[in-house]
């Protein structure tokens, strides 16, 4: 089997659908590669600003996309992935509220979007790769064999994500996150580069309500591997 023919699960959905920790878990299961596709925007923004290239300025975004020097890392149970720009651990830093509006901007620029195609498409490696993101089934690998959309309402994906920050420390307003996901869901969902949306033959999981270990097995089951 080819690089090109490495098994991969795409995991899409908007922020705070569990994405995050569902293909963590996936891939330490099955013991495949992971890719963590939100942050190469993520990291893109950071390291554009870092750079003293503005989130407007087209061209240098593309050149910081092309050259972005990252890793991804696996952690323990309950751990984000671990990402590295440049040798230094960014983890923390790309996660917050302003890295990720910074990076929804920066998603929308199709030249950005084209840079990034191909360092995404060359994580496909075996034994296999689980691909976490918003166009990985649409766009990045559209012949993966199986493809997931998961996905939760927005308050409960506002309360989700107020609950992290507060256990973190930091002092935040549920009401005004809830805003927030809901104008970055508009966003996304719209956007003529690769709106937001899930693959005709992808299988949707909707995690409202669910445990983790409901929504792995779940994803398991559509995977084949339950």
């Amino acid at each position: 089997m080819t690089q090109s023919k490495a098994p991969v699960i795409a995991v899409d959905g908007p922020g705070g659908s569990g994405k995050g920790t569902i293909t963590q878990m996936l891939a330490r299961k099955l013991g495949w590669h992971l890719l963590d596709s939100g942050a190469l925007y993520r990291l893109t923004a950071l390291a554009a600003m870092r750079q003293g290239v503005a989130l407007n300025d087209e061209a240098g975004l593309v050149k910081v996309a092309a050259t972005l020097d990252v890793a991804f890392e696996p952690t323990g149970e309950g751990h984000p992935v671990k990402v590295v720009l440049a040798g230094e651990d960014v983890t923390s830093e790309i996660r917050t509220e302003t890295c990720g509006d910074n990076a929804s901007k920066v998603a929308v620029i199709q030249p950005v979007r084209d840079a990034l195609l191909q360092r995404q498409r060359d994580f496909r490696q075996l034994p296999g790769l689980v691909a976490d993101g918003r166009d990985m089934g649409t766009v990045v690998f559209p012949d993966a064999p199986v493809k997931i959309f998961l996905t939760a309402s927005a308050e409960e994906r506002a309360r989700r994500r107020y609950n992290q920050l507060k256990q973190a420390g930091v002092d935040v307003n549920i009401d005004a996150l809830l805003e927030e996901i809901r104008v970055r869901d508009d966003r996304d969902m719209n956007r003529s580069a690769a709106p937001l949306k899930p693959a005709d033959d992808a299988q949707v999981i909707d995690s409202t309500g669910l445990s983790i270990e409901e929504v792995l097995g779940r994803c398991m089951a559509a995977a084949g591997q339950a």
